[in-house]
């Protein structure tokens, strides 16, 4: 079954569902804890990340305290052999500081073993989110679709869940380290002098209302990030799709102009995001620092009075130190929280979209015990009525009979709901009202899987995907054999040209399909549809901008592909009709004439004008 690439129309900037560019996360709060239950099946490994990460730190804590003592040993032993009354301790010395230097070695490599079991759990919940997507992505309707660009959905699948990822992989392991510092560090700092320690906490509520005020600023410029790198997406992916009409209109520099105006929107606000982000370090660092001279000087004054020790002071001014950098890495992991919130809510809102009606759990099977379709191709459509929006009905009320093996050929001017009919045929779309029946069953008493199966479908916009030939003629029956393939191409006379290529069926087909003409894509779509052998045929005439030999070939290749099946042909030159068992002829959404090409003609009526106006075009045009 050919599988058409969805046509984006409109260029430029497109508004989220329920979201405002720039606005803040809708639910900070509820983002966070549905990632918390992502974490939940993890939380055996995130419970050994949090005993490293204690152990890490609290190694790493007792270190400065344990060089403070080598420090005043050193200091005493010195003053000791200044005076005449001993020496320094190098045993007692070289202790130390082989019992540091395993205290560091133990901090490090439970520090890698951290990183190690978080890096493993951070990609296993990217895992789940990519693949969530994806499923997603298949139970979405395709009014979905409708309203997004292709970028857009990239945006969430890529960036987004990267976002997320690399914010878990940071955030995790410090939010566990930096708790366990700044409690640790304070123990410390508070049994070395208390005095120098409310000097040192004096500086804190600063640093803490500096670092509220920048994530507040800041988290509605992450949010705006992560929208516009979504529609820059969109319009590169939309420009990158159709660069050849965009080249024919000479749309290079309106498309230059539109990628201008995303990028600046872009540059502005990743710029304020990470300019805001960035100037939390030195601000608080700068409020640290000023902490740090006032411990220097009452630690010297509490020296001078013997209240302190030499090594005690050298730990503390270290603990003044590290107790900054937690302090300044909680801040910075609430700008990341923002960030991952922002990315997280949109991936949520994604994988939240309204779904599909799911298929009944009581479907009626289409296959017999030996998996073979039990379907003959009768075909009924009871006052159907449909709109894209339920506000704006288009197929008012409509009702047709068809026989197995017959052809049908819809036909209409545009807009009059010919391709709307196919698809609701296909239950690419749900009816707002009355019923379609397939051998006298519901289609919506089938499963989507087994509806479809019964079709096979020749589109105008004849999509290939990058791959060989044969593997593209295979998409509709995976598990055909190499003379099935060869035995559809020949059916759809398609081998010929297949074999005058380099590398015959082997041939790699780009990622436009540019290196075939249309016609042959044409003719390849036919025998992608001749190997699924399917009792339904849908045919969107597309031979209008082929030569008159490819359309001859098309033309055979599909009168072959009609034999026995019932076959519904939505018609633009209505030439080529002639022969159709049975013509609707349709109007704003109603059929408005049937018969046969004779029956039609003698009533003088709609199908009448519309077959003898395309004749006055081509006199007209001769």
């Amino acid at each position: 079954m050919s599988t058409p690439r969805k046509k984006v129309h409109k260029t430029g900037m497109r508004a989220k569902p329920g979201m405002v560019a720039g606005e803040k996360a809708k639910n900070f709060k509820g983002t966070i804890i549905k990632l918390m239950l992502y974490m939940k099946p993890y939380m055996i490994p995130i419970f050994f990340i949090l005993v490293f990460a204690v152990g890490s730190t609290v190694f790493s804590i007792i270190g400065p305290k344990i060089l403070g003592n080598a420090t005043t040993k050193l200091a005493q032993g010195l003053v000791a052999k200044y005076t005449g009354k001993g020496g320094i301790d190098f045993d007692g010395l070289k202790n130390t500081l082989l019992l540091l230097l395993a205290i560091y070695i133990a901090s490090a490599l439970l520090s890698y073993f951290q990183g190690w079991i978080m890096a493993d759990v951070t990609q296993k919940i990217t895992y789940k989110l990519r693949k969530e997507i994806s499923e997603k992505i298949n139970r979405l309707p395709l009014k979905y679709f409708d309203k997004q660009t292709h970028g857009e959905v990239l945006s969430r699948v890529t960036n987004d869940v990267d976002t997320v990822s690399q914010s878990l992989n940071q955030a995790v392991q410090q939010v566990f380290t930096s708790i366990v510092t700044i409690a640790g560090i304070l123990i410390m700092m508070f049994s070395i002098s208390w005095q120098m320690t409310v000097m040192a906490l004096v500086v804190v509520p600063l640093s803490g209302l500096t670092a509220g005020f920048v994530v507040k600023h800041s988290q509605k410029y992450f949010k705006m990030q992560q929208n516009t790198l979504g529609d820059v997406n969109g319009h590169i992916e939309e420009m990158y799709g159709s660069h050849i009409v965009m080249k024919a209109f000479n749309g290079e520099q309106r498309s230059i102009n539109t990628f201008n105006d995303l990028n600046d929107k872009l540059y502005v606000s990743a710029w304020k995001a990470q300019f805001m982000s960035g100037a939390m370090m030195p601000i608080t660092n700068f409020i640290g620092n000023a902490g740090y001279v006032g411990v220097c000087v009452l630690g010297g004054y509490l020296a001078i009075h013997n209240a302190v020790t030499i090594g005690d002071i050298q730990a503390f001014i270290q603990y003044v130190r590290n107790f900054n950098q937690p302090i300044t890495q909680t801040a910075q992991i609430m700008n990341v929280l923002q960030s991952t919130a922002a990315a997280a809510e949109r991936v949520f809102e994604f994988l939240e979209e309204e779904e599909m009606e799911p298929d009944k759990k009581d479907a009626v099977s289409l296959y017999d015990e030996n998996h073979n379709l039990k379907i003959e191709g009768n075909v009924t459509f009871d006052h159907v009525h449909f709109g894209y929006d339920p506000d704006k009905i288009i197929i008012h009320d409509f009702s047709a009979k068809v026989k197995a093996g017959q052809q049908i050929a819809i036909v209409g001017p545009t807009g009059a709901g010919k391709t709307t009919i196919v698809k609701l045929l296909m239950r690419f779309y749900e009816l707002n009202g009355g019923h379609i029946y397939i051998d006298g069953i519901d289609t919506r008493d089938m499963t989507r899987d087994q509806l479809r199966s019964c079709f096979g479908m020749v589109l105008q916009d004849a999509w290939l995907q990058s791959d060989t030939i044969m593997e593209n003629i295979r998409y509709g029956k995976p598990d055909a054999t190499d003379e099935e393939v060869i035995h559809a191409a020949d059916e759809a006379y398609v081998d010929h040209f297949i074999r005058t290529l380099e590398d015959g069926y082997q041939t790699v087909i780009n990622e436009e399909s540019t290196n075939i003409s249309q016609g042959q894509k044409q003719l390849l779509t036919i025998a992608r549809a001749f190997i699924t052998d399917p009792k339904i045929l849908i045919l969107d005439e597309a031979t209008s901008s082929v030569d008159t030999r490819t359309e001859i070939l098309i033309q055979k290749g599909m009168e072959n592909l009609m034999k026995g099946r019932t076959s519904f042909v939505i018609a633009h030159r209505l030439s080529t009709i002639r022969n159709a068992d049975l013509i609707l002829v349709m109007n704003h959404g109603d059929i408005v004439e049937t018969g046969n090409h004779e029956e039609l003609l003698a009533k003088n009526g709609f199908y009448a004008k519309l077959y003898n106006s395309q004749f006055e075009e081509v006199d007209m045009e001769s």
